[in-house]
């Protein structure tokens, strides 16, 4: 087993704890995955194309739960991370089963997460104050908590 594979397999060991698809009409019609584990919430989109997103739960700023009238018709929501990740500011978890379910799980794990890192609300915010160009960052920002200026 080369490296490449030893460090692959470190990496899927982690194990899934909710999974489900995008929906119409409530039935999972679409090629648009959503998971998590204990650790990132992943996204992944396409059939010939395929693009992923993991996201790290500390990073999460917000949880918002979403269903409109034909959403609670069909069984579905949607629930909106507001993140201080770079590339994924903004995610929408779009007509899934028991979104509110999922919002208050999604809660619970980047509490949990944020406390095992010593991740304060202070520096998430300013992390995403950079990220959506709210601050200049001149003064520096520790982005990973780890104590070492990331961005000046």
């Amino acid at each position: 087993m080369g490296r490449i594979d030893k460090l692959t397999n470190l990496t899927e060991k982690e194990e899934i704890l909710w999974q489900d698809r995008k929906r119409y009409f409530g039935l999972p019609l679409s090629f648009t995955i959503y998971s998590f584990s204990m650790n990132k919430f992943y996204l992944k989109r396409g059939i010939f194309n395929i693009t992923s997103e993991e996201i790290l739960l500390y990073r999460v700023l917000d949880i918002t739960f979403k269903q409109s009238m034909w959403q609670k018709i069909f069984g579905v929501g949607s629930v909106i991370l507001t993140t201080a990740d770079k590339t994924a500011p903004l995610l929408e978890i779009k007509n899934i089963k028991t979104p509110d379910r999922v919002r208050k799980a999604l809660s619970n794990l980047v509490e949990q997460r944020r406390d095992e890192k010593r991740v304060t609300g202070k520096e998430m915010f300013g992390a995403a104050g950079i990220f959506h160009g709210d601050v200049d960052g001149s003064d520096g920002v520790d982005l990973d908590g780890d104590g070492i200026i990331d961005v000046h």
